[in-house]
């Protein structure tokens, strides 16, 4: 029954927890018995055991609970073939979202070498608007995730594609992560390639991608900003912060010691 398996997905989390804790008692349990479960049911013909699945091993990643070697050898062969050009729609659609959301929990290296670029292929998939649009709006984790180098590389031509979609809707999202997309590059790319292609979105046809695009004016001029004259940084969440004077807190002990949030690229996409 599809509701025992659901079930079973929800337990598996606490049970790895448990098991990480007792170890030496435990000491291959996990990675004998559960994580194939977990494995299997991201190919499971119900979408709720599916869903739970997915679930699940996003808790296991965040936890780091799963082995560098399963992840390469058994989490992301499983993704690449349900996201493959000849998959079914609806595995190919929550296997590009499970992509972008554990691109983050993983190391760069293999963000780069397994996922990046079967990435880059979902960012031009023209049978699947729905597939473009998760790619669009995930598209600064990923960025976030590789790195100046890979993003410069391999992921601005294709936010070039994405930001020229015919769809309004992708256009949109690609100016929601616009701040996040712009920090990760150089100065000169910030200048030369990514103002022009916001200037586009800003002058867009459709309203809504250009109210998105005015949303996101103020944090992408903070990309350009010196960090150590303006004060702004990026958070790891993607937040844009302020950092106060050192003087400042020091000299007065009304000012706020934390970081105050002035901006966040999620809360565009909202």
């Amino acid at each position: 029954e599809p509701t025992v398996r659901t079930e079973l997905m929800e337990q598996i989390p606490p049970i790895a927890i448990f098991l990480q804790e007792s170890r030496p008692k435990f000491p291959t349990a996990f990675f004998e018995y559960l994580m194939p479960i977990v494995v299997r049911y991201l190919t499971d013909v119900n979408n709720q055991v599916r869903k739970a699945g997915q679930e699940a091993l996003l808790i296991l990643l965040e936890q780091d609970l799963v082995a560098q070697s399963d992840i390469e050898n058994k989490v992301c062969p499983i993704l690449l073939d349900l996201s493959a050009p000849d998959s079914d729609d609806e595995y190919k659609v929550e296997a590009v979202n499970i992509i972008c959301k554990m691109a983050s929990m993983l190391s760069r290296t293999t963000v780069e070498h397994l996922l990046l670029p079967r990435f880059c292929e979902l960012c031009s998939d023209g049978k699947l608007f729905q597939v473009r649009k998760i790619c669009a709006a995930n598209f600064g984790d990923i960025c976030n995730a590789v790195g100046q180098e890979a993003t410069e590389r391999l992921l601005i031509p294709k936010f070039f594609e994405l930001c020229s979609d015919s769809v309004w809707g992708m256009r949109k999202a690609c100016a929601e992560c616009f701040m996040a997309v712009s920090y990760t590059t150089s100065p000169e790319v910030r200048r030369s390639k990514l103002s022009p292609l916001f200037i586009s979105l800003i002058s867009d046809t459709c309203r809504w991608v250009r109210q998105a695009a005015f949303q996101s004016l103020g944090p992408f001029i903070s990309t350009f900003a010196n960090p150590s004259s303006a004060g702004l940084y990026i958070r790891e969440d993607g937040t844009l912060s302020i950092r106060p004077p050192a003087q400042d807190v020091n000299s007065n002990s009304c000012q706020p010691s934390s970081n105050t949030t002035v901006m966040s690229s999620s809360a565009n996409a909202a």
